[in-house]
């Protein structure tokens, strides 16, 4: 008898868009700067046959800076930023070469996009680079990604290609992101010191993740452990399922899409107390172990004829997610300042009004009109004297809700801060707008609207409300 998992599958199939981010651990060498040609071969056989099967592939590739090392007899990665640019430049040419070779043997196009986060913060840019990621696919081409690292200086980096992978997902709107990484999956307890620490299959409320994020990245690569957490807070918030599994055995994708897939096919019928993350106190912490041990049991016996996948942690996507303009907007624009505003405001933004000066407590930063601007909610105190009108509670802190594209500067809205709109033009001597903000260029993150920004990004997610 046919097992049930594939009759889901083929019951239920459908044409997945899949994104795979691929860290310069798992493409080179840490030593001899060599590329690994083994694990590149198992992923590009890994991404044609996704391709053959109807699914659309996207690969986002670190690894040129450590190609470039090999390449010119360097032993580190060097701290010089026009250092860095420039191995960057010289890597990204032998890394797509090699990958050009690679699916060459196989008849499959592939393409190279290279972005960094000017590239994305024009919304035409932006929409720009979504149409060229879309016509890319109907085309047949697999899509190879990696930051400009020739151009990017800090202000204008994503920071990490786990951040560029959570990105170029929700760009192209996919249904998976997996982050190939050292570890096999996230644990409730060390395995290293708990020999009885149990696999996490599936995180459903990434904000309930206490995780051991002290993992740095490789000496060649950037990221590590915590970016990856961060990337699965964005793309999930955009409703991409986000999986962490071990880079070394590429091979494993198909799997394990093919298990979540049939997961989806069977729910509700086939859902099991297992398929959450347990506790919301759990200390949880990521290490890597032998692949040898026994993937996430399953208590309920209708579950059991699902063959069970290979160690793997999968992050569900947000049941409202955030896409398009919205996600642009928390996730595409690098903020430039914030805004405070009281809880009239809030409560007005959040039954669609827009932003008008008279909510406004306070402002910091230099920015300019249409620079994205953080939101703040505070409690208005009542002025204790004339010259003291906009007092307001700072403990507890004030709560970042948001981002949004402001009509003023940040001179203009101090000055027209507490303000009817009718006054704007007696303060200022013009009046582009009666609001500071449009709804429609405000979006808020998602979840509980108190939740602390991920560190480094902002945000958990979002939703227009």
């Amino acid at each position: 008898m046919m097992n049930l998992a594939k009759w889901l599958v083929i019951k239920m199939k459908k044409h997945l868009t899949i994104v795979i981010k691929l860290g310069t651990s798992s493409i080179v060498d840490e030593n001899s700067h060599e590329p690994l040609l083994s694990i590149l071969s198992v992923i590009v056989e890994t991404a044609v046959k996704l391709h053959k099967d109807g699914h659309k592939v996207v690969l986002v590739s670190s690894g040129a800076i450590g190609m470039a090392l090999g390449q010119m007899n360097l032993d580190r990665r060097p701290k010089h930023l026009p250092k860095v640019q420039a191995l960057a430049a010289i890597g990204q040419c032998r890394l797509m070469s090699l990958w050009d070779q690679l699916f060459g043997h196989r008849k499959q196009p592939v393409a190279q996009i290279l972005l960094t986060r000017n590239d994305i913060a024009d919304r035409t840019q932006y929409l720009n680079a979504q149409n060229t990621f879309i016509e890319l696919l109907n085309m047949g081409v697999i899509p190879i990604v990696n930051e400009n690292d020739t151009l990017a200086v800090t202000e204008i980096k994503f920071g990490d290609n786990d951040t560029l992978s959570a990105i170029t997902a929700a760009m192209v709107q996919a249904d998976y992101l997996f982050l190939m990484t050292d570890v096999d999956c996230l644990y409730d307890t060390n395995p290293r010191s708990n020999p009885d620490a149990k696999a996490i299959e599936v995180v459903d409320d990434i904000s309930s993740l206490t995780a051991d994020v002290s993992s740095a990245g490789s000496a060649l690569g950037t990221g590590g452990m915590s970016t990856k957490i961060v990337a699965a807070r964005l793309a999930t918030s955009a409703g991409v399922t986000t999986v962490i599994t071990r880079s070394s055995k590429p091979g494993n994708i198909a799997a394990i899409v093919e298990y979540a897939e049939a997961q989806k096919a069977a729910a509700p019928g086939l859902a099991t107390p297992d398929d959450s993350l347990a506790s919301s106190t759990a200390s949880l912490e990521l290490a890597t172990v032998s692949s040898s041990r026994p993937p996430l049991s399953r208590s309920t016996s209708r579950a059991t004829t699902l063959q069970n996948p290979p160690l793997h942690t999968r992050f569900l996507p947000a049941p409202r997610p955030i896409r398009d303009r919205y996600f642009w907007l928390l996730h595409g624009l690098a903020p430039h300042g914030s805004i405070y505003i009281d809880e009239g405001a809030h409560r007005a933004l959040s039954n669609k009004a827009g932003l008008l000066p008279v909510g406004i407590v306070d402002v910091e930063g230099t920015f300019a009109q249409q620079e994205s601007v953080r939101i703040f909610v505070v409690r208005r105190l009542p002025p204790a004297e004339k010259h003291q009108p906009f007092a307001y509670e700072t403990d507890p802190a004030p709560r970042e809700v948001g981002r949004a594209l402001v009509n003023y500067s940040a001179a203009e809205i101090r000055r027209i801060r507490g303000l009817r709109s009718s006054e704007i033009i007696k303060v200022l001597g013009y009046a582009d707008s009666e609001y500071v903000a449009l709804r429609e260029n405000v979006a808020f993150f998602g979840g509980q609207r108190s939740r602390p920004p991920t560190p480094g990004v902002g945000s958990t997610g979002g939703e227009l409300m």
